[in-house]
């Protein structure tokens, strides 16, 4: 799992694609889980975070976008 400083100095291509296999992982340990297969259940709660994590700096960086444009906008009229 990278930390917050890498996760955000790298791209959003590469932020989508560890979010997309986080969920895939977090998916296929929920099914083992089900049926009982499941040796390591804290793999579940790292997983979460580690899907959170990825969530949070790509929303951050969705409102910081966001605040530019409306920022130009404002200085514009």
């Amino acid at each position: 799992m990278a930390s917050i400083v890498e996760l955000n100095q790298m791209s959003a291509d590469k932020l989508n694609k560890m979010l997309e296999d986080a969920r895939e992982e977090l998916f296929n340990l929920r099914f083992q889980k089900a049926s009982a297969r499941l040796e390591n259940t804290a793999r579940i709660r790292q997983v979460k975070r580690e899907v959170a994590q990825v969530e949070t700096v790509l929303h951050q960086r969705q409102l910081a976008a966001q605040a530019a444009a409306d920022h130009l906008l404002v200085m514009n009229l």
